[in-house]
């Protein structure tokens, strides 16, 4: 077991006394086992989030270092269809919104195995990615998509620019500035690697939606912080980035997409939405420590509800299997004390995880074809941001009378 150490805020650096959830110990959420480690000793961390009651970014402490947790990473952006449209979608967005054209430099933070820069490649826009997991980089090289294995940061930033004698016109960091633990040090990269009139785009959990609909589950230890855009604005404008625009998402269970330029840049005019989203923020209370308390609270019942359905189901002689092997799902999981009694098995479409358990719990991943074998009664699915595209994917359990359990953000069975 692994202690945590004594905390301070990686933002503002403030003490921090105040506690979001304490989720217990939990291995890390990407730790796949295969069959031979099985009774091998696993290290569980503590997964304890702390909130900051200066700037209040939600937090976890740097238990493991960013390099042993991406060093050989499980996942792989290009196996959900719905992001991939979500993906195109966007390119072909930002495309027309700002005029882009082969005369730009696009430059994505954690690319991934290329699943995002290839819509811009095929636009004949010239693009790069930075990823530092060296098995998903070299998917993305094997399509064909400029790729460099590295950690990104401000030192990085500034051999890239050197080296290039150019900057990025558009920088992309999808779901990357939570898994960041020196924040402001990639932030302070982006400023540097970004051209005079050139713009940011970042997406994100919305940490209000994590916590008004019981995402618990997307708490795990490659997830070190968590934001509103009352916390982002604080940390961007600490490094003379200004927030000119910002969307509200459904991916991933409700996110936020930034637009962000240099504070100096005068072409890109400040929208209304980011004024009235802060204002909503604060409404709603996502600036009073106190307005957090009721959160953990909410994730016991959940805890509870969930547990006691399993186990009534398994009383009742009946069989649930899961869907999905994703980093959310190991929390859930584990917190929620679900093992392969309970659970026989989960399936995943990534070839990479077939044939793997997952940590802590040990259930065995298998193909998705092993649903229309074993015929359980209830499919629990772990991805439930992906519910829609999953019910679509394996509606023909209907013809065994199978039911779908959604566990967030309320115990649902269709």
């Amino acid at each position: 077991m692994i202690k945590e150490p004594l905390h301070a805020c990686r933002f503002c650096e403030t003490p921090l006394n105040a506690t979001l959830i304490d989720l217990g110990m939990s291995p890390l959420s990407n730790s796949f086992l295969k069959k031979d480690e099985l009774q091998k000793k696993e290290k569980f961390y503590p997964l304890h989030a702390r909130i900051c009651n200066e700037c209040f970014l939600v937090q976890l402490p740097e238990l493991q270092s960013p390099e042993n947790i991406f060093k050989d990473y499980a996942y792989f952006s290009s196996y959900s269809e719905s992001w991939l449209q979500h993906c195109a979608s966007y390119t072909n967005m930002i495309v027309e919104r700002f005029k882009i054209d082969a005369k730009w430099q696009v430059v994505e933070l954690a690319s991934n195995d290329g699943y995002l820069l290839q819509y811009f490649a095929a636009k004949k826009i010239p693009v790069l990615g930075i990823e530092p997991a060296d098995n998903v980089a070299q998917v993305a090289r094997d399509k064909g998509i400029p790729t460099e294995s590295v950690f990104f940061s401000k030192t990085i930033a500034e051999q890239m620019r050197s080296s290039w004698g150019k900057q990025a016109n558009l920088i992309i960091a999808n779901n990357v500035l939570a898994h960041v633990p020196n924040l402001n040090d990639f932030v302070a990269g982006i400023k540097v690697l970004l051209a005079p009139k050139g713009i940011v785009t970042l997406e994100f959990p919305h940490l209000l939606r994590l916590l008004q609909e019981n995402q618990f589950d997307t708490i795990y230890h490659e997830h070190f912080s968590y934001f509103s855009l009352l916390t982002a604005e604080k940390v961007f404008s600490q490094n003379q980035l200004c927030i000119f625009d910002v969307e509200e998402l459904t991916v991933h269970g409700g996110s936020l997409r930034l637009y962000v330029k240099h504070c100096e840049d005068e072409e890109q005019t400040v929208q209304p939405r980011v004024a009235a989203l802060l204002a909503l923020e604060k409404k709603v209370g996502l600036d009073n420590i106190k307005s957090y308390d009721v959160f953990s609270a909410n994730v016991t019942r959940l805890k509870t509800q969930l547990l006691t359905f399993m186990n009534q189901v398994k009383a009742a002689g009946k069989t649930i299997a899961g869907y999905g092997a994703p980093a959310k799902g190991n929390t859930l999981l584990n917190y929620c004390e679900i093992s392969a009694q309970l659970l026989s098995f989960t399936v995943d479409k990534n070839p990479h995880k077939q044939g793997m358990y997952l940590p802590g719990t040990h259930i065995p991943i298998l193909h998705p074809d092993e649903i229309k074998k074993a015929k359980p009664d209830y499919l629990l699915i772990l991805p439930w941001n992906l519910k829609q595209e999953i019910i679509k994917q394996t509606d023909y359990i209907r013809e065994w009378n199978g039911k779908f359990v959604i566990p967030i953000p309320e115990l649902q069975v269709l």
